[in-house]
């Protein structure tokens, strides 16, 4: 009996300690627990309602684009848009919800060439879905089918390491078949919504839709309480109010499907860019990117830790970029621009290898460029049908050889070096040398002097000066002995003049020119002397003649004049930013003296009884007084032996404000010939001259509608004031 009692006793001991261990614990706990809330309480609770800040940059409209009279040439034309922002912790399901919503409220343009080739035209807003984007769109929608896609080998295969889990979507792409995506045809629009509206970035907004009607932005507006992260806005697109009159100069924006090119990728957004905005991506629009681009408006988002929108207010307003002043007369630019299409069309009428011409004009002065007009003649490659295109930027980036228009740098050349001398004369006879080699000018012009030789176009007279050059002596039926270091000593010479290298324009992908290469062929010197052998650019021939217009110095050509602030009121000017200063890049070494030689050589081209470029000097041409020098250079197109035409010049002769390079290649096959290059220098500069005053009285009107408070609607003036 004792025995027992003891033993109970012992498990009430351990079953007290037991309640005493677990209520101490309990206590902790309690204790534990109101500290918690009491002292951290609030931390906590800021910390579960605790929201993120992020600062979107919005775009706003680029700068314009006007020409030297302020007519506008590229502006920016608004269109209704609807957005997408694709916020933080959002699902497929949550997207999808959004995106057949959206079908239902608006029309997208949608083709595709999965089901056959599809017949839709496209517009800029057509989305092209390709097989991919509906697969990925039936795996969402069909999760159990696309699930039995991966077999219980796959799954093995992943287990051994012979797959990886990436493998495994793309089995379920590859087995998808035409049946299974025929059932999702009727989603193409909620496809095409879904795809970009996952192409955008977190908080940023992705355009889903431009041009949107009214009804479809009122429909929307309506809606936007149910569309979480859709909203509308204002989309800004290009305008070009010449049409395509200049545009391969002008140049492009990316799309905001593009964004920021890949290639110059961190360089935007070490900028400040976004990855979806919309940059210049060629020419003027590239080159002047940070002046027109503005300052985008700043919208902070602000978001609870679910990624849910629950703010957004409006840092900074932002500014459209600023305008850019041309030296393009646009008025000017089209009129050089019928004029070549003109050209070219009754050109290739008489020769089907003729696909082109260029003419491109400057101030000698201070390098303005006033026109650069080029066409080009391309072939339908469906109905055969031959059309005329753009080809402005051709004058900077195609090079030919021009001829006979360079002499007046191979007589410069000659005077400076000593080879010649003003009063220097040759007998212009067929040159006959040892083998059998003979070089003439086109007709024999007997004894003849600087100026003559450039009014005949004497080759003659230039070999001679060429062989001068080179320490050479012609002696009938001898060696014709040149050293290889002549072509060095022309090239250098030419240079000064802009021919054969950069000429300094603001623009990227400018050509210097073909350089040839073979010099072990002494007659190659002599055709060097009369443009038969390097080619040149129009732009760099523009610059050539510009040099001996203004007196010898080269002069850095240029596009863009000034720039300007933004103005609200289309109707006045923004204050200048900045202007480009004429900017001289060289003096030739040639003195006055000796270029006023060649600029009388040049007057003669056009006033002499035999000029090859007196055309110049009758009927409409006359009151011009234009100065010039021809080229014919015989090459090959296709292996038809042709000519390249070409006419430099500039005008008056006595006070020069205008200087023209026209370059027309495979202008006429040999046993033919043309005037195209003098008609087209005429007709052009006739226009420089005609619409000149036009320009200059439409900046005074501007101006004085600006103090006067007027302003001119559809061609009828209305003061601000009357009611």
């Amino acid at each position: 009996m004792k025995t027992k009692k003891r033993k109970k006793t012992h498990v009430s001991f351990r079953i007290n300690w037991l309640f005493i261990v677990v209520f101490l614990l309990f206590s902790a706990l309690i204790l534990r627990l109101g500290f918690v809330q009491i002292v951290y309480g609030e931390n906590y609770k800021r910390e579960v309602e605790k929201t993120e800040d992020e600062t979107v940059d919005s775009p706003v409209p680029r700068g314009k684009m006007l020409d030297r009279y302020d007519r506008v040439i590229v502006d920016n034309k608004p269109l209704n848009a609807v957005t997408y922002t694709r916020l933080k912790g959002v699902t497929q399901e949550d997207k999808l919800k959004v995106a057949k919503k959206l079908a239902t409220l608006i029309d997208v343009p949608v083709t595709t060439d999965v089901f056959g080739k599809s017949d839709k035209k496209k517009d800029k807003n057509t989305i092209k879905l390709t097989e991919r984007d509906l697969k990925d769109y039936w795996i969402a929608t069909h999760p159990k089918a696309a699930a039995k896609k991966i077999t219980a080998a796959d799954k093995q295969k992943v287990k051994e390491g012979q797959l990886s889990e990436d493998d495994l979507y793309p089995l379920q792409l590859k087995r998808i078949t035409k049946n299974e995506l025929l059932s999702v045809k009727d989603d193409l629009e909620v496809i095409a919504i879904k795809s970009k509206m996952e192409g955008g970035y977190a908080l940023t907004a992705q355009i889903i839709k431009s041009g949107l009607t009214d009804k479809e932005l009122a429909v929307i507006s309506e809606q936007l309480g149910n569309l979480p992260g859709v909203d509308t806005t204002t989309y800004w697109d290009r305008m070009y109010t010449y049409d395509g009159l200049l545009s391969t100069l002008l140049g492009k924006i990316t799309s905001a499907d593009e964004g920021l090119p890949s290639e110059n990728l961190q360089y935007y957004l070490s900028h400040g860019y976004s990855r979806n905005d919309r940059v210049g991506k060629s020419y003027l629009e590239k080159q002047y990117e940070d002046v027109l681009r503005g300052q985008k408006a700043r919208v902070q988002n602000v978001t609870d830790r679910s990624g849910n929108l629950v703010s957004q207010e409006t840092v900074t307003e932002g500014q459209r970029g600023s305008d850019l002043i041309l030296t393009i007369d646009m008025e000017l630019q089209k009129q050089v621009e019928d004029i070549l299409t003109k050209a070219v069309t009754s050109g290739a009428a008489g020769s089907r290898l003729m696909d082109r011409a260029f003419a491109i004009m400057m101030d000698p002065h201070t390098g303005d460029i006033l026109a650069m007009g080029g066409k080009q003649l391309v072939t339908d490659k469906q109905t055969g049908a031959r059309k005329v295109q753009d080809f402005a930027l051709g004058n900077m980036t195609t090079s030919y050889e021009v001829g006979s228009a360079v002499k007046g740098a191979t007589v410069l050349a000659g005077l400076d070096s000593g080879a010649i001398q003003p009063g220097t004369v040759f007998y212009d006879a067929p040159l006959k040398f040892a083998g059998g080699t003979i070089k003439k000018s086109s007709h024999p012009i007997g004894a003849t002097g600087i100026q003559n030789a450039l009014e005949q176009s004497s080759n003659v007279f230039m070999y001679r000066t060429v062989m001068s050059m080179a320490g050479e002596t012609y002696r009938p039926g001898g060696k014709l002995n040149i050293p290889p270091s002549i072509f060095n000593k022309l090239r250098s010479y030419y240079s000064q003049f802009g021919l054969g290298i950069s000429t300094g324009i603001e623009l990227e992908n400018e050509s210097t020119g073909i350089r040839n290469t073979v010099t072990n062929e002494p007659g190659k010197a002599l055709d060097f002397g009369i443009g038969q052998y390097d080619t040149y650019t129009p732009l760099q021939l523009v610059q050539y003649i510009s040099t001996i217009a203004n007196g010898g110095y080269r002069m850095k050509p240029h596009l863009v004049k000034e720039i300007r602030e933004p103005e609200l009121d289309s109707e006045l000017k923004g204050s200048i930013q900045s202007s480009v200063e004429p900017e001289v890049l060289n003096r030739i070494t040639m003195g006055q003296s000796e270029i006023n030689l060649v600029k009388q050589g040049f007057r003669q081209v056009v006033t002499g009884s035999h000029g090859t470029g007196r055309l110049l000097n009758t009927g409409k041409y006359r009151q011009y007084n234009i100065a010039g020098k021809s080229g014919t250079a015989e090459t090959f197109n296709k292996g038809v032996s042709v000519r390249n035409s070409t006419f430099v010049s500039y005008a008056p002769y006595d006070n020069p404000e205008v200087a023209v390079a026209v370059v027309i290649p495979s202008a006429y096959v040999a046993g033919t010939s043309n005037t195209l290059s003098k008609t087209v220098t005429g007709d052009v500069i006739k226009a420089y001259f005609d619409l000149k005053k036009e320009g200059e009285k439409e900046v005074e009107q501007k101006e004085e509608d600006a103090k006067t408070g007027n302003t001119e609607l559809n061609g009828v003036k209305k003061d601000d004031n009357e009611q």
